[in-house]
């Protein structure tokens, strides 16, 4: 995920968190592309030359689960997971149906209500002037009722006062927040340049406020990257296990094209290294590795971090 401060002119990184749909695609489908013969057979089945991402449409699999959901509505875990499939696709609109869903089945799910929140967020028209609706904002405070840590819901709400004039509020938020923040969090990076971005543009000293960067020590540096839960894995498999497979593959190809376009994103780059290397292709992860390199060329605290990240998943650097 990378700070996006343009986008429908609202100040917000999309952060990386355990409902964020791509990572849980990607985390859900490995735990199952890794444990099911059925799923490795279908694989082997397919022709070498073929992109698991093209043999089988991520479209078609959504449809699936589109399916089941028809002949069996009251599975939270099941909209939610469809909620992830629309988010990570882009389809914001149809995930803040899905997640609604899933809210209305499963009120008590703090998650739940903050992915519907930033959905709702995502959906807005482009040229519509930015705005924390009242519905998202109402998700939100729902999110942190349930769960007052809820990163996610915390940080919008922080938003929603920037948007408002409150930049010093805001940043009080996000500074908190940064503050309880696991070292190498996926979202620490992008909460710490939004805060030092909007405290640049107001004329907001920040001297003394801001807790230093951490480097995760041994595996944290990996360990941080959201996985699956019991629900995750329960609603992943709505699809066959060859199914899953390219749709993980899908959208492992889908983060890459991402940082292509936009490389500044070094929590991002930790993800597709990891996805790359679960899904055997050390080979891949070893060129992402070495794309990551060069995009924080001369940043010698990222650098660090992300080859530590790469040497606990055993690809080293280039």
């Amino acid at each position: 995920m990378t700070v996006d401060r343009h986008q429908n002119g609202l100040p917000f990184a999309r952060i990386a968190l355990a409902g964020a749909a791509a990572i849980a695609l990607v985390a859900v489908g490995l735990q199952f592309s890794k444990g099911g013969a059925t799923g490795d057979a279908a694989v082997a089945s397919a022709p070498a030359d073929q992109p698991l991402s093209q043999q089988a449409d991520v479209g078609t699999m959504i449809a699936r689960l589109e399916k089941k959901l028809a002949d069996t509505p009251d599975d939270a875990e099941g909209w939610r997971m469809l909620g992830w499939s629309y988010y990570g696709t882009g389809r914001f609109a149809d995930a803040v149906k899905a997640y609604r869903r899933a809210t209305a089945l499963d009120p008590a799910n703090a998650e739940g209500w903050s992915a519907l929140g930033e959905a709702i967020v995502l959906a807005l028209p482009s040229g519509q002037p930015a705005a924390i609706t009242p519905e998202a904002d109402a998700a939100f405070r729902k999110a942190v009722s349930i769960d007052p840590a809820n990163p996610r819901a915390r940080y919008f709400l922080g938003v929603k006062k920037d948007l408002a004039g409150d930049h010093r509020g805001a940043i009080d938020d996000w500074i908190a927040l940064l503050k309880d923040t696991p070292a190498g969090a996926p979202w620490e990076g992008n909460v710490r340049q939004t805060i030092e971005q909007t405290a640049a543009q107001n004329n907001i000293d920040l001297a003394g406020r801001m807790p230093a960067p951490a480097v995760p020590p041994g595996s944290a540096a990996t360990d941080a990257i959201p996985g699956p839960t019991r629900e995750d894995i329960a609603a992943a498999s709505a699809l066959p296990p060859g199914q899953q497979d390219a749709m993980v593959r899908g959208m492992v190809d889908s983060l890459a094209a991402k940082l292509k376009a936009d490389p500044k994103n070094a929590d991002g780059w930790l993800r597709l290294i990891r996805s790359y290397t679960v899904l055997g292709d050390r080979k891949a992860a070893a060129g992402a590795l070495k794309d990551a390199r060069a995009a924080f060329a001369g940043d010698a605290p990222t650098l660090a971090r992300i080859d530590e990240g790469a040497r606990q998943l055993g690809i080293g650097a280039p």
